[in-house]
């Protein structure tokens, strides 16, 4: 897209955002040669991904980034982070081939600037180093691996200047409470948000209720999305659909496939739907994010040798159409549909793997 664009981007991660890729980038600048599926536009998808925190030079190629909790180095440098730029040569004048500094504040990045450089010779023509690896040694001193030589280069401080106090670790109380959630809950049919008096049944051609689930349906084979059928409901507007897992460890229940805002003239489901955030067939059909990290059905892939898993397709009559963009997960979609539950049914699939699949 030419020298300066795109920029390289330091996001912020968070569990159930997106962060533009590939049809967004930067602050929300829109790739042109590319198209969202199923009928999303490109404006849908920059409102629903979050933009970076900080860019830096195009085509620079980071490959890896390290908090300093040396002591080494100047007190300036406590609690900021360092990454590598492998460099890239698609580029005039050529960028990356460095080490840059992310300096924060208050927890908060606040810029990235060289920190070592001079791997580029000839006016940017050639190199002798790029890059990758990054470490902190227990001297405070920083080692970068380059894959061009093979070799290791130290970076030590040798001045006068205070030193850095040692920083901790980054603490993984954030991280670890954003991967607990939702887990060891009920499954959807027994949460208080699916609370309803009405009934609905649900079956497949596939296999019956409490029976085995055909291979193909799994991840060991072709990972197709069962055909389903269910009663309609009077007074539905719209059906939602929660598969999960009640026997995976440690995700437990994991969630293998979400769809919502089904129309209420819709009763059956064909075998294999694509795989997307949204579906034309049936029409504005949206399909939230599973346990694995995807939109659309993931099949089942319990461990090999363990008993048969249980998976409950459990369907939902709703009052209403629901209102949350298609990067939702289940607890967000069971909270929309609280109160609006008109009837609720399930039908439960079982696999087991026996034997361990061929590597690929």
């Amino acid at each position: 897209m030419g020298d300066e664009v795109q920029p390289e981007e330091l996001n912020k991660l968070e569990q159930g955002k997106q962060y533009g890729w590939p049809h967004v980038f930067a602050k929300g600048d829109i790739y042109p040669q590319s198209t969202p599926v199923g009928g999303v536009t490109k404006q849908q998808w920059r409102d629903q991904s979050a933009p970076m925190v900080i860019g830096y030079t195009a085509h620079a190629a980071p490959m890896q980034m390290k908090f300093y909790t040396g002591t080494s180095f100047p007190a300036e440098y406590a609690g900021d982070a360092f990454a590598t730029m492998r460099g890239s040569w698609n580029r005039n004048p050529a960028s990356g081939y460095e080490i840059v500094r992310i300096h924060f504040e208050n927890g908060q990045p606040k810029t990235i600037a060289p920190f070592l450089t001079g791997f580029l010779t000839d006016g940017g023509k050639a190199h002798f180093a790029r890059p990758v690896g990054l470490a902190v040694a227990r001297d405070g001193s920083l080692l970068m691996a380059d894959d061009v030589n093979g070799v290791l280069y130290r970076i030590a401080y040798s001045g006068n200047a205070d030193k850095a106090n040692a920083s901790p670790a980054a603490p993984a109380d954030v991280m670890e409470a954003q991967a607990a959630k939702g887990l060891n809950v009920p499954l959807s049919m027994d949460r208080p948000e699916t609370k309803s008096t009405g009934a609905l049944a649900v079956s497949s051609t596939g296999f019956k209720n409490d029976g085995m689930i055909p291979q193909k349906h799994t991840e060991y084979a072709d990972g197709v999305s069962p055909p389903l059928t269910w009663s309609a409901v009077k007074g539905a507007v719209s059906y939602a659909i929660v598969m999960e897992d009640p026997d995976a460890k440690p995700t437990k229940p994991f969630v293998h496939w979400l769809a919502w805002n089904l129309p209420a003239s819709v009763n059956s489901l064909p075998e294999g739907l694509q795989e997307q955030l949204r579906l034309v067939e049936p029409e504005g059909v949206l399909q939230g994010r599973n346990t694995s990290g995807t939109h659309g059905y993931y099949g089942p892939k319990p461990p090999v040798g363990d008993p048969a898993h249980r998976y409950h397709i459990q369907i939902l009559a709703l009052d209403a159409m629901i209102d949350l963009p298609s990067t939702a997960d289940r607890d967000a979609l069971l909270e929309a549909a609280s109160g609006h539950v008109l009837a609720k049914g399930e039908l439960v699939g079982r696999y087991a793997q026996d034997v361990k699949p061929p590597k690929r």
